[in-house]
């Protein structure tokens, strides 16, 4: 061998030594990276109706999630779906638009978070504007079936509703004009929820049902009525001029073995941030606006006073005043 080629094969060696050296070393970095991952955020489920969750509850498992405290699986489905699922543990928390019907529901923990409007919602080529709580009464009673009783056209009234009787925005409507929430009432049209109740409202130019301002605010398909001469907004619930709003709940399960983790999600609730998200989403946050619970009793006994009924003998809206914290 000569030393010419000898030198070239020293060095050639040495090449391939060092970049064997560098790519274990590279491969050892990988493989430490892979053995400690960063730890994963704690999840909880959250499950409930539509609205609650398009109202607020997207954006703030969002900001949870940004915050770093932990993470919310959001599965949006109906009230009564969210409520059993947190009963049997198979969700952290519940979201609703009613409070506790009472039976199982007893040994869930109701904790109001702000209120929203109940509006009722028609295509947006139906004229008529307003709609009076003695109008609604005999609507979903089943006396009046056409819009020529109530100052539109002559067509018939195509009551819809979600099939579910336990169902928040429906059980919560109910309570306000009947003074019991598990009223029957005359509409055929049924949907699983207030997702595809508003969908096939907006096919039909007869249509008539009811839903909440924060999911439909920005809908342009459909049209709200005003009720009693007030157009649902964000100011006319906060004053409580419009009448038809309702306390939006988180519910939980007092014996969840995530009870401290559930405790941190409620306290993040309770932060300026999320109420500022509230607002965006025309919801009142519940501690802004005492007096909308103050007066729940003289709204509802106005109410149905408008249709001749008086108030039942229960003290105060089931779950109103129930709270975690």
């Amino acid at each position: 061998m000569s030393l010419r080629f000898s030198r070239l094969f020293f060095v050639a060696l040495i090449t391939a030594c060092a970049a064997t050296g560098a790519l274990a070393a590279g491969a050892a970095k990988t493989t430490k990276a892979k053995a400690a991952p960063k730890p994963a955020l704690p999840t909880l489920v959250w499950r409930g109706d539509y609205a609650t969750a398009r109202a607020v509850v997207d954006d703030v498992a969002k900001a949870y999630e940004k915050s770093g405290k932990g993470r919310i699986e959001v599965q949006p489905f109906n009230t009564v779906s969210g409520l059993e699922a947190v009963e049997h543990g198979l969700a952290d928390v519940a979201g609703s638009a009613r409070g506790s019907a009472g039976g199982t529901e007893s040994d869930l923990v109701f904790t109001p978070v702000a209120f929203d409007a109940l509006v009722m919602i028609t295509h947006p080529s139906n004229a008529v504007p307003n709609l009076t709580a003695k109008q609604l009464h005999d609507i979903y009673f089943g006396k009046i079936t056409n819009w020529r009783d109530v100052g539109g056209k002559d067509a018939p009234i195509n009551l819809y509703a979600v099939a579910s009787p336990g169902d928040g925005v429906e059980y919560s409507l109910r309570r306000l004009i009947f003074g019991r929430g598990n009223q029957p009432v005359a509409a055929p049209r049924l949907y699983v929820n207030t997702a595809k109740l508003e969908e096939a409202i907006t096919l039909d130019p007869n249509a008539l049902g009811v839903t909440t301002l924060s999911g439909v605010a920005t809908n342009s398909k459909v049209r709200m009525i005003s009720v009693d001469g007030v157009h649902p907004s964000l100011a006319t619930v906060t004053d409580g001029s419009y009448p038809l709003y309702t306390p939006i709940y988180l519910v939980t399960n007092k014996n969840n073995p995530k009870a401290a983790q559930v405790d941190a999600f409620m306290d993040f609730l309770h932060t300026d941030q999320v109420r500022a998200l509230a607002r965006q989403h025309q919801l009142v946050p519940y501690a802004d606006a005492p007096q909308l619970a103050a007066n729940d009793q003289a709204r509802r006994a106005k109410l149905l006073s408008e249709s001749g009924l008086k108030m039942p003998a229960e003290e105060a809206v089931p779950g109103m005043q129930a709270s975690g914290h």
